[in-house]
């Protein structure tokens, strides 16, 4: 049976990397691929337009970072599309999740090849924010949210770098929130700095916010820390590359289907580091919402 599948390019991705593999990557694919479309967008309007235009898809391989696997979630959630991504990106954390993705992307790409040739397709959950987009990976509100803010304010440096300075700038004017949190009937408030409902363990880079989240289990992993000071912050950085900050007395973790966010606090939400827009955000785990090449590692 023939598998008709389109290519989709951010080229910018990754500080120009995804560019200039592109053309490796659809090379390796033709060899298991014998329809396959290749586009380049530059811009999330462009790249909307490219899938539409592609028609009927049985596979949609996006290269790029998790901006760009974004967009691929909210076609083929859509769609019913397979959904494949190379990760030529800074963060890659969908990517990181996905079996067989390793960072390097022509690595990832000979793994994929290997799985469209054996068939490997699986399902996974998505999250999503009722009246709003589908994500992948982690939602949050608070801290990480006020950081992205500012660095996509900023026009230099550029890569991570930006991130690094934003997030001094923020620790510097660190501000709390009062949340009302809302899931499986409870419902409590609290002072925040921060709050990540994961569908995936990973975001910003390999960041394992929610540890055990697991993108097949039908439920949200939500990491809520606390009002916490500057301090506090800083101490606990170490254990954030290795999940160990979930056991800080300051951090609660729990598990639910759906969750509301309430208040309206100044607190703007991301997920999939793309802007969601200001509290309240209600999401909901919408269980075996998108075929994957591969199985979730």
């Amino acid at each position: 049976m023939t598998v008709r599948a389109a290519m989709v390019v951010h080229p910018a991705s990754g500080l120009g990397r995804a560019g200039r593999v592109a053309g490796t990557v659809a090379e390796r694919l033709r060899t298991v691929l014998t329809d396959l479309v290749t586009v380049e967008a530059g811009t999330v309007e462009e790249s909307h337009r490219l899938m539409r235009a592609a028609g009927d898809l049985d596979l949609l391989v996006v290269v790029g970072g998790d901006g760009s696997a974004h967009q691929g979630v909210q076609f083929c959630a859509d769609t019913g599309t397979a959904l494949a991504v190379i990760p030529a990106g800074t963060g890659n954390d969908l990517a990181r999740t996905l079996a067989g993705q390793a960072q390097d992307p022509l690595v990832a790409t000979d793994a994929l090849v290997s799985a469209i040739r054996d068939g490997a397709r699986t399902t996974i959950d998505l999250g999503r924010v009722t009246d709003g987009p589908w994500f992948a990976g982690v939602l949050c509100a608070g801290f990480d949210s006020a950081v992205n803010e500012r660095a996509n304010r900023m026009r230099w440096p550029s890569g991570p770098r930006r991130y690094d300075l934003a997030i001094v700038a923020e620790l510097a004017r660190l501000r709390h929130g009062r949340l009302t949190i809302e899931d499986d009937g409870t419902r409590i408030e609290v002072d925040a700095t921060q709050i990540a409902v994961g569908n995936i363990p990973y975001y910003g880079g390999g960041i394992p916010v929610c540890p055990a989240a697991d993108p097949a289990d039908g439920l949200f992993d939500v990491t809520l820390l606390r009002r916490a000071t500057r301090f506090d912050l800083v101490r606990m950085l170490p254990g954030l590359r290795t999940g160990n900050h979930v056991h800080h007395p300051l951090v609660t973790t729990s598990r639910t289907k759906k969750i509301r966010i309430g208040e309206a606090n100044g607190w703007v939400a991301y997920a999939d580091g793309e802007r969601i827009g200001p509290l309240p955000v209600e999401v909901t785990c919408v269980p075996n919402a998108l075929e994957v090449v591969g199985r979730p590692a």
